[in-house]
């Protein structure tokens, strides 16, 4: 299978954070400017607007209404899925992973992107789009934008070997310390399902991730969408023992498990983990 790079994915990159920005700084229920309005404030085509909206209202961020326009939706109830304190590690799984660089390029931050990173919109960002491989075989699609002050000199040839975070720290001396990510389910678009070689609106989990070094700078922010059909989250509870209830007991509510059934028990340490399936 041919894996061609994407044709507009800056842009569609830049459609997203626009109309992110847009949903943010409005309460829910909010109309947001008409297709044809945005298409002309963006010198964009109505299919490519199109398919970044029908994303945003996939993910539940959007609502589009016949007749009456589009409408920022209701917040999502956030979940944490591990307690602060408890053990938490990145997503991973076994096999050969590699990446296919898709596109590399230097572009101004932006007004969404630079409040992730805490730098000036006008700052430069160095946006990768990568596709992810485990043995071969597609598995994802990252869009990384990395302040391109803390990595002069990256190429191309450095985002296909070797290990990102290992270059940060060897080659630019910044040492990583930990991520906020968050996971929720979407679909696939058109163009990235051609990527990853599934059908259209196929079911995938959408990851959004905030990386940090040791000083607390934000040094990487990473949207990825990953095949529903071959990756899954796995996490493994230790449940401990069960503690006496306190009137002030933290009533934390952990996915799959009904709410209640861990009171009166300490902290419960999570051990999350990415697991690819067999090709079916």
């Amino acid at each position: 299978m041919a894996h061609e790079p994407p044709r507009s994915a800056l842009k569609s990159e830049r459609v997203r954070d626009h109309l992110m920005e847009l949903l943010e700084s409005r309460a829910p229920g909010d109309p947001i400017p008409s297709e044809r309005k945005l298409c002309d404030q963006l010198g964009v085509s109505r299919p490519t607007l199109r398919s970044v909206v029908d994303e945003l209202v996939t993910q539940g961020l959007l609502v589009r209404e016949h007749g009456r326009g589009m409408f920022v939706a209701r917040a999502k109830i956030t979940q944490e899925l591990a307690p602060f304190r408890s053990a938490h590690r990145l997503p991973q799984a076994d096999g050969s992973w590699a990446s296919r660089v898709l596109e590399f390029t230097v572009v101004q931050a932006g007004a969404r992107v630079s409040r992730k990173l805490r730098i000036s919109p006008a700052d430069e960002i160095t946006y990768i789009a990568r596709l992810r491989l485990v043995d071969g075989e597609p598995m994802a699609i990252e869009y990384l934008h990395v302040p391109a002050a803390l990595v002069p000199g990256l190429s191309a040839a450095d985002m296909e070997s070797g290990d990102f975070y290992d270059m940060l720290g060897h080659r630019y001396g910044v040492r990583v310390r930990d991520a906020v990510q968050s996971i929720e389910p979407t679909v696939t678009s058109e163009e990235e399902a051609r990527l990853i070689g599934v059908p259209v609106l196929s079911p995938a989990l959408f990851f959004e991730r905030l990386t940090q070094d040791d000083t607390a700078r934000p040094v990487e922010y990473v949207r990825s969408v990953y095949r529903g059909d071959r990756y899954r989250i796995v996490s493994r509870l230790s449940l401990g023992e069960a503690t006496p209830a306190t009137p002030h007991s933290d009533a934390r509510h952990h996915p799959g498990i009904p709410p209640g059934d861990l009171a009166g028990r300490a902290d419960v340490p999570v051990l999350t983990l990415g697991d690819v399936q067999p090709a079916g």
